[in-house]
């Protein structure tokens, strides 16, 4: 007896697609007990308000229809929202449905995440699954782990199923990714084999939305609780299970987790390269300063569409240095990208002729510099709108978190790629991209960091030196830890206030920067925080 897990990348809305990815691939595995995708893999996650549409739900719907038509001899079981029968119209469910020949059953999600409450209602389902004599239990996605917070939320679910004595436990999920998430669900869904002493198969979507990644890492659990098969990380797989393998006492899977540097950078690719597949743009284009952040976005971006695919525009200032310059020519030839030298000093000197009567005999300050970064943003803009390329934003976390950043200047863009990304990740990340030859500049990772904006300018002029800045604001941002707790693990106190203000200051501009591709346990799309606070 056999179970083929389906992990593959799915479009939100695409539900055609989506149905012919699921009717191919369960044809192709004709023989099976089993064939099992992920969670909401016909309308592809998450839906978000277009589950707010009945006529989207009903289209839904009848893609199971079409499947059932289309592969009458595979038994599969497919994530799906369903709608709501319930005499006052309830919002839909999110539901695994069983389809075989003239067979159909429908297992409700059970326990939502905080996400999912405003559009989905929780489902009571404890009927088993039979696959011939066996007995499945399944389960959702946050069924067996919550992502709000990490808990289990087995108990009264789990409980409750076990009292039909299940052979197996299967669970399909949508899992968002994070660097820590993968080790962690992994132990998690580990327990959940120990606690109840069934085997487990776990079933997750792969691919980017947007801002959301899922990074797949399907995996099956013997008896033992170990890993006794998977699929990749990142990747679409589709892989038969003999459910003789869940006997083994194999200690170790085939596949290692991957370290925190290659989870993120394989997740930054694949976010980057589905936000233009998904949306169907070719281009990409981005000012390239010379610096670490726009160079590791460069080098991101080129992997992901294509060297040829991405045009870099340098646009150096009067106070921007040679070796700036050479070390962005030397990363765009090394690419083989298009890049394009367009100077700012006329723009900026008109700009500031025509301030002049205004500013009168004002010194130079931050307005100067912003204005420097303004000219930026329009003529990048400018290219991206000429040729149809789309623009990335190459702000880091660091500087994300403390508002180091000019609205409508270098925060400009249609996504954020390193947006999640701490400037100590970034080195991190642009080693990991070095490890094999030299493609961004080793100059431009050792040099000390500069916005260029004025003489002889160093970031560790308006900023803690990042080594400490991260520091704080990982306590703060990814761990939610008060002042008083930060100082009490050693950092010095007008430090930590001076962080904590800047970070709290300036949630109106990250309000208004482009969508960032999620990296980490918290990224700020998940700061739910009043903008006016004190």
């Amino acid at each position: 007896m056999k179970i083929t897990l389906a992990q593959l990348d799915y479009t939100v809305g695409d539900i055609d697609g989506n149905v012919e990815k699921i009717i191919t691939t369960a044809n192709n595995s004709k023989g099976s007990s089993l064939v099992v995708f992920s969670e909401l893999a016909v309308c592809g996650c998450p839906p978000l308000g277009l589950i707010t549409y009945d006529s989207f739900v009903e289209k839904c719907e009848k893609a199971l229809d079409t499947i059932t038509q289309r592969c009458p001899e595979v038994p599969i079981l497919v994530g799906c929202p369903i709608r709501n029968d319930s005499k006052d119209g309830g919002k839909p469910f999110n539901a695994a449905v069983f389809m075989f020949q003239n067979q159909r059953k429908i297992f409700r999600k059970n326990q939502l995440t905080i996400e999912e409450m405003p559009y989905f209602e929780a489902g009571d389902d404890d009927e088993m699954l039979k696959i011939g004599c066996m007995k499945v239990a399944v389960t959702i996605g946050s069924d067996l782990q919550n992502r709000s917070n990490d808990e289990f939320l087995i108990e009264n679910r789990m409980d409750s199923l076990m009292k039909n004595e299940p052979d197996i436990i299967i669970n399909i999920a949508a899992d968002i990714f994070d660097y820590q998430r993968a080790e962690r669900r992994r132990e998690e869904l580990r327990k959940t084999v120990l606690k109840f002493e069934r085997p487990l198969f776990f079933v997750n979507q792969v691919g980017a939305n947007c801002d959301l990644i899922f990074d797949g890492g399907s995996a099956v659990f013997g008896y033992e609780g170990y890993v006794v098969n998977s699929l990749p990380f990142f990747k679409e797989g589709v892989k038969d299970i003999d459910l003789q393998c869940l006997i083994s006492l194999k200690k170790e899977d085939e596949q290692q987790i991957p370290s925190k540097v290659e989870l993120m950078h394989d997740a930054l690719v694949l976010g980057i390269s589905d936000f233009f597949k998904k949306q169907g743009f070719k281009r990409a284009v981005l000012g390239l300063s010379g610096g670490l952040d726009s160079a590791l976005v460069m080098a991101l971006t080129a992997e992901a569409i294509g060297n040829e695919n991405v045009t870099a525009v340098l646009m150096p200032s009067q106070f921007s240095t040679d070796h700036s310059v050479n070390d962005a020519k030397q990363l765009a030839e090394k690419l083989g990208s298009p890049y394009y030298i367009v100077p700012i000093k006329n723009a900026f000197d008109t700009f500031s002729d025509m301030l002049k009567p205004v500013f009168q005999d004002r010194p130079f300050d931050v307005t100067e510099e912003n204005l420097q970064a303004r000219c930026r943003g329009i003529l990048v803009m400018a290219v991206s709108n000429k040729f149809g390329n789309i623009l990335l934003n190459t702000s880091n976390k660091s500087e994300a978190s403390v508002g180091y950043g000019t609205l409508y200047g270098d925060l400009c863009g249609s996504l954020s790629v390193i947006g999640d990304v701490y400037k100590t990740e970034a080195y991190e990340i642009s080693r990991y991209i070095n490890r094999d030859e030299e493609i961004i500049p080793w100059h431009t990772i050792e040099k000390a960091p500069s916005a260029e904006l004025r003489p002889d300018q160093k970031d560790t002029d308006s900023l803690p030196d990042y080594s400490i800045l991260d520091a704080i604001l990982y306590q703060y941002n990814e761990c939610a830890k008060d002042i008083e707790d930060i100082v009490n693990q050693g950092f010095d106190r007008n430090i930590v206030e001076r962080v904590v203000k800047m970070v709290n200051r300036n949630d109106f501009k990250r309000k208004q920067l482009a969508p960032v591709l999620g990296v980490s346990p918290r990224p700020f799309a998940k700061r739910l925080m009043p903008i006016v606070k004190k």
